[in-house]
Formats: C-alpha cells, structure tokens, sequence
C-alpha cells in the first residue's frame, strides 16, 4: 500500500534528511580520489573506499526492495559463487571506476527518497530468513529506511580511517 497521508510529512523529511547527510559524508570520502586511490587496500583488511560505496549502494537496493516488499532470502550454503559474488560488491570489477559507483549510488538514492516520500511506513514485512536471524522478526518499512542509514553511517566511518591512511584526508575535518 501506498500513502502520503498516513505518515505526517515531517517524519518522511527526517528520514530523507538523514538518509541524504549520511550518503553525503560517504560520497564526500571519496572526492578526488582517482580510480586506483578508491581501490586501495590501506588498512589490512579487505576494503576499499569504492568498495565500501559499492557495497552500500547494494546494501540500499536490497532494504528498498525490503521496503517494496520483495523479501528475499539469504544463501544457507556458501558456495564458491555466492562467495564471489559477495566479494565483488565490495570492489570494482569489469571496468567500474568510481565516477560509474558513484553515479549508480545517486541513482539507487533518487529510487530510496521516491520510496520515502510513498510507502506506507507502517507496513512490516518478515525479516528474510538468514542463519543469523531468527524466523519470525518483523521490521517496518520505516526501520528498513532507518537502517540503510544506519549501515551508511556505520561504512562511512569505514571509509574514512581507509580515505585518511591513503593521503591523509579527513571527511570531518
């Protein structure tokens, strides 16, 4: 279902507000970085700046499609494939530069503010089953929206301590 009425307009600005900060301090992490900078590994783990963009954008495609009610599931069996098909979110693969990320987040956050602006933010829908969650755990679409946010945040910070070990720069600062 879908509705303007049902959820007052200063929530959907807040939500849409937060939503558009926490992509910003991601997005700025990544200015001026040439292809090669925002696929380095400078810290020992596995991440890259354009890798973290990346994995957000298909992090927000996944809990917009939630918001949409399109629940998938999560693999029960790790196989080779599934496996890279997880590790290829988080790098560029086939020739993607970060201008081609980045461009492809915009859209993904134009899609996300349309679904804000229009959903009914008091469906709720099953959690997609995943051997980390237990079955039975509903979410509103409102903390589906919420928690893009919060995984935005959370890998922006990621990004940053990757941005200031490649040449110092600071998102805050």
């Amino acid at each position: 279902m879908t509705t303007n009425e049902q959820t007052p307009a200063p929530e959907r600005a807040d939500i849409l507000d937060l939503l558009a900060t926490r992509r910003h301090f991601l997005r700025h992490t990544a200015q001026g970085l040439t292809d090669e900078q925002a696929s380095t590994r400078s810290t020992k783990s596995e991440l890259t700046v354009g890798g973290l963009i990346k994995h957000v954008m298909t992090v927000e495609q996944h809990w917009a499609d939630f918001a949409r009610g399109k629940v998938g599931t999560t693999p029960t069996e790790y196989t080779p494939e599934v496996i890279a098909a997880w590790q290829d979110q988080f790098r560029f693969v086939d020739g993607e530069t970060l201008a081609d990320v980045l461009a492809a987040y915009e859209k993904v956050a134009e899609e996300t503010a349309e679904l804000v602006r229009t959903l009914d933010l008091d469906d709720k829908y099953e959690l997609p089953a995943a051997p980390w969650q237990p079955p039975g755990v509903f979410w509103s679409v409102r903390m589906a929206f919420l928690h893009i946010a919060s995984e935005t945040a959370q890998h922006s910070g990621h990004a940053d301590i990757i941005r200031e070990t490649i040449d110092g720069q600071k998102t805050m600062g």
